[in-house]
């Protein structure tokens, strides 16, 4: 068993890994921590798993140094039901990826694993903030931006949420925004079936009045409704939209990623000729296909909760699980936890009585 120091341990960010919880196994998620590795001296590891599994895989990329892990032999499938893994998870590697957090011996849990029992398993363990009454999952999404992305939420904590969740959402998402792409003033908008005012369910309708409400105190700026095909675009940083809609936004934007990648592959292969070409463009078909990549954009942050937990995809390889230790690690750099909870404390509670909503903001998050 890897037993560094905790001399080295304290001088470095400490990640707490599930090994366990993806579908290509601990292989692929030890190959993803041996990326990060590599590319940062800064970061450690508290990988979750059966040791025996894990020993080898650790060994063998000669990440003894940066690694200690914790033996523990139940996984969390894809298939559970979060309450039963509420109920009887103690011994799974999810369980003890959390409780590192929950402990203070890790600043950022990852997990590949079953998205419904990390969230719950977060909640529960983690606590929300004060003043959260729904966490969300946040995501990178590929944009027009100088930056590079747009942050959307939620994209499947939850499948539906009130005006009130949404104005929270536009709160959070700013701070992540702010903290994570280094936005001074991000742009938020709300996603809905049209631009015009008129357009959109009652709640979306509400929302929109509380967020722009909420913005000058809290220092973004509101663009009002956006649509699907603004997500990429360079018109808004924060999307805010319920966990329902986000979700299979995110899914139909990452098929299509994939479409277009494999789609570009026949088409250089089609001919001789064709294969030429390729050989031509394959600098820029190269920053394309990065670009376009959905794994190097992995790790949707669940936000509202006294610790950060990153949930990287199920299917991800070790360039994804890498992408997402990359996220938990400038994310843990920047303190973002304290800076969320700085953030939400400061704005009280919507005001039920009138359909308004006030927002004492200042400079936390």
């Amino acid at each position: 068993m890897a037993d560094p120091t905790r001399a080295d341990l304290s001088e470095r960010v400490v990640i707490s890994v599930d090994a366990m919880g993806g579908d290509q196994g601990p292989a692929a998620v030890v190959a993803g921590i041996a990326n990060s590795a590599q590319k940062n001296p800064k970061i450690a590891f508290i990988v979750h798993g059966p040791e025996e599994e894990l020993g080898p895989l650790v060994a063998r990329r000669k990440l003894s140094d940066r690694c200690e892990i914790r033996d523990v032999r139940d996984v969390v499938k894809m298939d559970d039901k979060p309450g039963n893994v509420m109920r009887h998870g103690q011994g799974t590697s999810m369980w003890s990826a959390i409780e590192a957090v929950r402990n203070g011996e890790a600043e950022v849990c990852v997990s590949c694993g079953n998205t419904g029992a990390l969230m719950l398993l977060s909640v529960v363990r983690l606590r929300k903030l004060p003043g959260v009454n729904r966490p969300a999952i946040a995501c990178l999404w590929p944009s027009r931006n100088p930056g590079g992305f747009n942050v959307m939420l939620d994209v499947g904590a939850d499948i539906s949420a009130d005006a009130h969740d949404l104005l929270q959402y536009a709160l959070m998402g700013m701070s992540y925004a702010r903290n994570g792409l280094e936005l001074e003033r991000p742009r938020v908008g709300v996603l809905n079936l049209g631009t015009e005012d008129h357009k959109g369910r009652p709640e979306l309708k509400e929302a929109a009045d509380l967020i722009e409400a909420a913005a000058p105190a809290a220092q973004f700026d509101y663009v009002g409704f956006v649509e699907g095909g603004d997500i990429p675009s360079d018109r808004v940083d924060v999307i805010v939209t319920d966990g329902f809609t986000g979700n299979v936004a995110l899914k139909t934007g990452e098929g299509t990623a994939t479409l277009i990648r494999d789609f570009l592959k026949q088409a250089f292969k089609a001919t001789p000729l064709s294969r030429i070409a390729a050989l031509l463009a394959v600098t820029s078909l190269r920053r394309l296909t990065k670009r376009i990549d959905p794994r190097r954009v992995n790790g949707g942050v669940f936000l509202g909760l006294n610790g950060t937990v990153v949930k990287s995809h199920g299917s991800a390889d070790a360039t994804g699980v890498s992408a997402a230790i990359k996220l938990a690690f400038k994310l843990a750099e920047s303190r973002f936890t304290e800076r969320l909870a700085a953030r939400v404390a400061s704005a009280p509670a919507p005001r039920q009585d009138a359909g308004q909503q006030e927002v004492k903001s200042g400079q936390a998050g």
